[in-house]
């Protein structure tokens, strides 16, 4: 079955003076479905306050703008509550089913932007993830009867109803000025939480750009997401030269910043993908599918996930290369080339990255 892979943005599922909160509908993007993937962004105003929720999929939060924010999490198994605070360039994990509150802690204009990425197949509709909110118009608390609240909390049916119907906002709800909200616990901030923006540079090509690859060997808490987290960013009219997932799972990228090209090759030899990408978007590459991105003129950024902790990525034009792998006469019958013209191909991969400068 062929696929429309043209980069997709997001939907707005819901706006209000607390925030919004957008998506990418599997029935508008097949292949997050096929792919089993989902992904959503989260804008908070100062004050704004996402309701207590838990959903259907694991994934990663990666906090593109902001510097007051706070996450409240419970994890599966857990009674006790982690409260942590997140700036520009955290990652977050949010392993499948835990419980947990987002909020805006600043006073002044900044926004809290955040876009999670995730695996879908245990979700209730692939592609997408389906929150289950605690209270609120549209809260588990409310679909229960007073009769079953009653019983269950042990009060009478008035305390069951005033339990249930106090709160009437859906999904985000802007809190009072003075409402003081928990402190985030600092001693255990660096195990659930991961600035990739301070990391050390796996890749740094001077005109190139910088790539960095967080997996569990780095950040422990990730093997609870079963997620790994590349970072990318092209300086102008740089390279993210071609590769591919050898371990037959699937890539995702979110353009963060700046603007570019992207070409995916799929089966049969065909270029499936030749197009503009734009901060905002979502491209998905199907397994074992070869990708590569031209950054414009302004660069470009942008941030991926793979599933498993430790993902098999190969590169098609770097010293890493499959090519340079490969006998010199494996190469040069199946290119059908010269001895000497193997040698220069193979030659000129061998200074060379997954980040390529523009030539000169």
């Amino acid at each position: 079955m062929d696929f429309d892979l043209s980069p997709r943005l997001f939907q707005q599922l819901f706006d209000g003076e607390a925030g919004s909160y957008y998506s990418w509908s599997s029935s508008e993007f097949p292949l997050l479905a096929e792919e089993k993937v989902g992904a959503g962004r989260l804008v908070l105003q100062p004050r704004g306050f996402a309701l207590p929720h838990y959903s259907d999929s694991s994934k990663i939060g990666y906090v593109l703008q902001g510097s007051d924010g706070i996450v409240g999490m419970v994890l599966p198994n857990s009674s006790e509550e982690v409260v942590l605070r997140l700036k520009k360039g955290d990652v977050i994990p949010v392993p499948l089913g835990a419980l947990s509150w987002w909020y805006n802690n600043g006073d002044h204009s900044e926004e809290v932007v955040i876009v999670f990425l995730g695996e879908t197949s245990k979700a209730h509709i692939p592609g997408e993830f389906t929150y289950f909110i605690l209270s609120g118009g549209q809260g588990i608390m409310g679909g229960f009867s007073t009769e079953f609240l009653s019983r269950a909390y042990k009060m009478n049916g008035k305390e069951a109803n005033k339990l249930a119907k106090s709160q009437t906002g859906i999904m985000l709800i802007k809190l009072e000025p003075g409402i003081s909200m928990p402190h985030p616990n600092m001693e255990i901030v660096e195990n659930m939480v991961y600035n990739i923006d301070d990391a050390l540079a796996d890749v740094d090509v001077r005109g190139g750009g910088v790539f960095k690859a967080l997996t569990a060997a780095r950040f422990p808490f990730l093997e609870e997401a079963g997620l790994s987290v590349n970072s990318v960013k092209l300086e102008a009219n740089a390279m993210y030269s071609p590769s591919y997932t050898a371990d037959g799972t699937f890539q995702v990228f979110y353009v963060a910043r700046g603007t570019g090209r992207v070409q995916v090759v799929g089966t049969g030899g065909k270029r499936v993908l030749d197009t503009k990408i734009q901060a905002g978007q979502l491209l998905a590459v199907p397994r074992f599918f070869v990708v590569a991105q031209i950054a414009d003129s302004e660069g470009m950024e942008f941030v991926s996930i793979l599933p498993g902790t430790s993902p098999a990525v190969e590169e098609f034009a770097s010293k890493k290369s499959v090519w340079n792998a490969l006998s010199p006469i494996v190469s040069q019958v199946a290119l059908s080339v010269t001895p000497e013209f193997e040698e220069y191909f193979k030659s000129a991969m061998q200074n060379t990255t997954i980040l390529i400068p523009p030539p000169n």
